[in-house]
């Protein structure tokens, strides 16, 4: 981390913690239901929200700089993974919103997180600035959700997290997870085991490679920590700390407030 490289979002997000993705020092963060974040889920208001995105978020949100070099520079990336999309119910806004995501530069996904793990007090206000981007996250994973199953995924970290069996948390952020459970370098201090059933994943619509895997889990989705592993668990190895995590439904305080 104090090397000057570019990481992929899939990298610095399985690093770094959900609830403090811009510390990388070793403290005990804990697991929590995450009160604060932006968990709309949009649930019964889909087509009204996408017009108040289109006519009323975006023009306000473009002046914000950052999301402006983000939002334009995956314009492109959005054009080309359209004509080749496989998810005929993709629009070009979907994969607008992937790709904005995930880009290593302007590094959009940071403080896009940062406002959802603690913007619940500004949501529908000019103050929280990512809604089209939310949106369309949320929208995207809600259409690449295969069939609504659920999967197993796996998360690492270089964090301490904390957290009690039975206990019922959220990740409170839209949160990177891999379908493959031994990639070492993402981290050995704390571990996750998740089954996510509102988890989705990306495929090649990302700007990375999809050999990475990556299965993006939304705010909402809540888990019960069944069990806290030491050294391995199944599949996954080589971890101080595992959190096995069952996915126990959703919860989304502020659904449809925006819309």
């Amino acid at each position: 981390m104090e090397k000057a490289v570019l990481m992929p979002p899939l990298m610095l997000c399985l690093m770094l913690p959900a609830p403090l993705m811009e510390s990388s020092q070793s403290i005990k963060i804990p697991l929590s239901m995450s009160e604060q974040s932006v968990d709309d889920r949009y649930a019964g208001c889909t087509e009204k929200m996408a017009k108040k995105v289109k006519g009323e978020y975006l023009s306000r949100e473009i002046n914000n700089s950052l999301f402006k070099s983000g939002w334009k520079k995956a314009e492109s990336c959005a054009n080309s993974k359209y004509e080749t999309r496989k998810d005929k119910a993709l629009t070009k806004d979907h994969l607008q919103a992937i790709c904005a995501y995930t880009e290593a530069l302007p590094n959009l996904y940071r403080p896009f997180n940062a406002a959802v793990r603690r913007g619940r007090p500004n949501y529908n206000t000019p103050a929280f600035q990512y809604h089209t981007l939310h949106y369309w996250l949320v929208s995207a994973l809600e259409i690449l959700r295969i069939n609504k199953l659920c999967r197993t995924t796996y998360r690492r970290s270089n964090d301490v997290f904390t957290g009690a069996v039975n206990q019922i948390i959220r990740f409170g952020s839209f949160t990177s997870s891999s379908k493959e459970p031994n990639l070492h370098d993402f981290g050995k201090k704390t571990c996750f085991h998740i089954q996510t059933c509102f988890g989705a994943y990306l495929k090649d619509y990302s700007v990375f490679d999809k050999s990475e895997r990556e299965v993006l889990i939304p705010p909402y989705e809540m888990f019960k920590i069944m069990k806290i592993a030491k050294g391995s668990y199944e599949k996954m190895t080589n971890c101080n700390t595992i959190f096995v995590l069952k996915n126990a439904g959703n919860l989304s305080n502020l659904n449809c407030k925006a819309a």
